[in-house]
């Protein structure tokens, strides 16, 4: 049997240098490069060393857990026994996922001839197990299963940091309650232009049981300035309530976004409670979150400052299939008209 060591050489450098790399993506840690390329060397020498019988001592667990400590010591360095150990943990599990992937597709191709020809009996009674992994096939699964890990990972961290931004919005309009979920936009610069007042934005049909029937669905066609120069005295109730905040989108020019003038809003947080009155919630006609994850856009100027702690430990978490509830206040059974004073109903 011909062997090309070089070649073996230059494909487990590749490989090494991928799971280092994919370790200190892992652990948000950015090593220099010929780092890197020098702890890939030393794992592939190592690999070199398998052809040299004379050094078959080398092949042992200690060995081969020493050599992974060697490399990450080479290619991140060592800070602290803390970070130190975390790097090992994310190495050797990068290392673990991608040999089960490799592993796991090499039996979902195989047939059940080919399975069972690689096991046998011992004479003690038990089972054993041949496997034969071609080197192209390895290679190549490899870099599937690296990508494909690095991708879920990606989604997973992208996720995370998404949730970490939901909060549970309640806005109040007389006796109406609307509740979802919304998002925090730290982008969000939505504003009035005479009176500055802030503007979250959330889904029309969230209130689609207190608007003029039909307007939803001409909300989601644009130009709401014409709702309103149709609109009849009376027709809406909450008719003074009513403004126009002209913007400017991606990719398009000047538009109008109809909005509402709440009695309060509150948003529930990062485990706080923000209260506001100075604001404007606009409807938008279409869908805000593909998966329904939230359903309003926040305003980073609501949740500046200091909120009050929550009381309930257990409430801290946000619903986060996009739900939504609307309610009857009950203050309105006492003639109030929302969780505090109506003064500022048409305030700004």
């Amino acid at each position: 049997m011909v062997v090309y060591i070089d070649l073996i050489f230059l494909a487990n450098l590749v490989i090494d240098g991928m799971l280092l790399a994919l370790t200190a993506w892992m652990r948000r840690v950015k090593p220099r490069w010929w780092r890197l390329v020098l702890s890939s060397v030393v794992g592939a020498l190592y690999v070199v060393m398998m052809f040299v019988p004379q050094l078959s001592f080398l092949f042992t667990f200690l060995i081969k857990f020493g050599l992974s400590l060697i490399m990450l010591w080479i290619a991140f360095g060592f800070a602290s026994l803390q970070s130190y150990l975390r790097n090992l943990g994310a190495f050797y599990m990068v290392n673990f996922a991608a040999a089960g992937g490799i592993i796991g597709v090499h039996y979902l191709v195989q047939n059940s001839g080919e399975l069972f020809s690689g096991i046998w009996y011992t004479s003690s009674g038990g089972l054993s197990f041949e496997l034969k992994v071609g080197f192209w096939f390895a290679c190549i699964t490899f870099f599937v299963v690296v990508f494909g890990f690095k991708a879920v990972q990606t989604t997973k961290r992208k996720t995370e940091n998404r949730e970490a931004l939901l909060g549970e919005v309640s806005v109040w309009i007389g006796s109406a309650k609307i509740s979802c979920v919304g998002l925090l936009d730290t982008g969000n610069q939505l504003s009035d232009p005479l009176t500055r007042t802030p503007v979250m934005v959330m889904e029309a049909a969230l209130w689609e049981a207190h608007l003029p029937q039909g307007w939803s669905k001409q909300l989601m066609e644009g130009e709401p300035d014409k709702l309103i120069m149709g609109l009849a005295a009376e027709e809406f109730e909450w008719q003074d309530r009513l403004r126009l905040v002209p913007y400017r989108g991606v990719n398009r020019g000047a538009a109008f976004m109809l909005a509402l003038k709440p009695d309060m809003v509150r948003i529930e947080l990062g485990g706080f409670e923000y209260s506001a009155s100075k604001v404007l919630i606009g409807l938008d006609g279409g869908t805000l979150s593909g998966d329904r994850a939230y359903r309003a856009i926040i305003h980073p100027a609501l949740t500046e400052g200091e909120g009050t702690p929550k009381m309930n430990a257990n409430s801290n978490k946000p619903v986060s299939d996009g739900s939504c509830k609307s309610e009857m206040d009950a203050s309105s059974l006492n003639g109030g008209t929302g969780p505090e004073s109506g003064a500022a109903k048409n305030a700004g």
